[in-house]
């Protein structure tokens, strides 16, 4: 019973730290709002979720050379402090410079925890059950992603003057999270041994040499490009074609979490009982209805249609690489497990890429180049194991 209880209790703190993962996404609502008070460009606002994930490409592999050093609990923790560290700053100032500061924190903290914390749930789950269970902590993490438009949107709409945070009341709330995020891991009996031999950083990049490898970390890279550009540019795209306000278009990132959230938690059922390569398949179909329709409709039912199937599509796709990944080299899942988290960095090369098409012919050059990610992510489908 004592036993039971306690594996309750591991699986539940780590599955919190996959919610306090998800206040990564809230970068894309805040880019908005922060373009929005400080009058910036598509490209400078744009900045913010490219800033975000930048560090994704400097501190994954670093953060899988720590983990043998330290194991896999202590390094979640320390990005689960660092995230805390990065909600605390907006509410010290509102500046352009501060809130740099503070996406690069959150990403810093991020990079961090997705490095970590995907091999340490591998340590409580059987290998056939992985991406299914990755799937699960992925749906837990959309939750806080999907709450984060609905609480700045709340709190940009809602007067109060004793707090006078407006959107920003959404640091306050994900701060508290991410301190009860700590105190719960820290009370886990987890523990994982750190690993004698020395490995350095280019022992994991000489990773990428493997066609495998290489083909699931191009992979990763158009996911997240996908995702965060799906969440900075749905609300521009009703902004532009609808003439809707910033606070009504801000329910389009909202529905495309709605859908992504639900994704996860049937994808978490349907890996069980379905190849993982037919989810994947289903899926990019999905996103390539989605983008065809982002790019020429100015229809608001279809938009949202649009939305929604980006965000069902999109919400395994992780998974299922990360899980392929893994599974190619057992022996190395810290490394993998870092080299696979610094494709998060196509979140910094997709909305940068976006912003300037954007800027260059309106939001239809941003979906085109979300549709570049699609194409590449239909060749990956043949190339995954069944």
């Amino acid at each position: 019973m004592t036993q039971r209880t306690t594996s309750l209790f591991t699986l539940s703190a780590v599955m919190l730290s996959f919610f306090a993962m998800g206040f990564v996404d809230l970068v894309g609502i805040a880019s908005n709002y922060v373009q929005k008070d400080l009058s910036l460009t598509d490209t400078e606002a744009n900045l913010f979720p490219s800033l975000v994930f930048f560090w994704f490409l400097l501190c994954s592999v670093p953060t899988s050379v720590l983990m043998n050093k330290i194991g896999r609990k202590k390094t979640v923790l320390l990005s689960l402090v660092v995230t805390v560290l990065s909600l605390l700053m907006p509410l010290m100032g509102e500046s352009y410079w501060v809130m740099l500061l503070s996406f690069s924190l959150l990403g810093i903290g991020n990079a961090i925890m997705q490095t970590s914390l995907n091999p340490l749930l591998s340590d409580l789950i059987p290998a056939d059950k992985l991406a299914s269970s990755l799937t699960f902590g992925q749906f837990v993490k959309a939750i806080a992603s999907f709450l984060a438009p609905l609480i700045a949107s709340w709190g940009a709409t809602q007067a109060i003057p004793e707090l006078g945070l407006g959107w920003r009341i959404l640091f306050p709330i994900y701060t508290t999270i991410g301190v009860l995020s700590v105190l719960a891991l820290n009370a886990t009996k987890l523990s994982h041994e750190s690993r004698s031999e020395s490995v350095s950083l280019a022992d994991c990049l000489r990773l990428l040499s493997k066609p495998a490898i290489l083909f699931c970390f191009l992979g990763i890279m158009c996911h997240v490009g996908i995702d965060v550009g799906t969440n900075t540019v749905g609300p521009k795209i009703f902004m532009e074609r609808l003439g809707m306000t910033l606070d009504d278009a801000a329910f389009a990132t909202m529905l495309y979490f709605i859908f992504r959230t639900a994704g996860c938690f049937t994808g978490s059922i349907l890996l069980r009982r379905i190849s993982s390569r037919v989810v994947f398949g289903v899926s990019v179909l999905m996103m390539l209805a989605a983008m065809v329709i982002l790019s020429v409709s100015h229809h608001q039912q279809l938009l949202y249609v649009a939305i929604a199937l980006v965000g069902l599509g999109n919400s395994n796709i992780f998974s299922i690489i990360f899980a392929q990944a893994l599974g190619r080299e057992p022996e190395r899942k810290n490394e993998v497990s870092g080299l696979m988290i610094m494709g998060l960095f196509g979140g910094t090369i997709f909305p940068l890429m976006m912003g300037y098409a954007s800027d260059w012919m309106g939001q239809v050059g941003a979906v085109c180049v979300m549709l570049c990610g699609v194409v590449y992510l239909m060749f990956l489908t043949a190339k995954l194991a069944k």
